[in-house]
């Protein structure tokens, strides 16, 4: 089984949620376990709060409106990619490895809580036009009942 799907979202605060219940609905549809669906769903919030917060004035002035989720479960795997249109990471990449932000800190852990629930976690910069990119897969587990699991 494989789906995909992609959504290009205002830089606002309102598409994120709505993000996180396509995200959660497709998975519970396909079968995927809710343990599974809750991690990926937070981790997907974090990313797209991130595009809302910080994917705004490109490089070149221009504001950035905008950000993309494309979303794919294929076979045991899903992957997640949020990238904005923003001035991206200043050095092309984010520093390795991220330090955990204080536990009293009200920002600064979104990146630090997607390594944490995803397997393998790839961040930096669009190539050519500018922008941060977050991508993140997880291996999937599966509800007993799955009517559409691969076979």
């Amino acid at each position: 089984m494989s789906i995909w799907w992609s959504l290009h979202l205002r830089r606002e605060a309102a598409s994120v949620p709505l993000a996180r219940r396509l995200l959660i609905g497709t998975m519970e549809t396909a079968g995927v376990d809710p343990d599974i669906s809750y991690d990926l769903s937070v981790a997907l919030s974090e990313a797209c709060a991130n595009a809302v917060e910080h994917g705004g004035e490109s490089s070149e002035g221009q504001s950035a409106e905008a950000f993309r989720v494309t979303a794919y479960l294929d076979g045991e795997k899903c992957r997640i990619e949020v990238a904005d249109s923003g001035p991206g990471f200043p050095s092309g990449r984010r520093r390795t490895p991220i330090r955990p932000a204080p536990s009293d800190a009200e920002h600064g852990r979104g990146l630090c809580l997607i390594e944490e629930l995803a397997d393998h976690v790839q961040i930096g910069n669009k190539p050519g036009r500018g922008g941060a990119v977050v991508s993140f897969d997880k291996i999937l587990k599966w509800r007993k009942d799955t009517p559409l699991v691969a076979v």
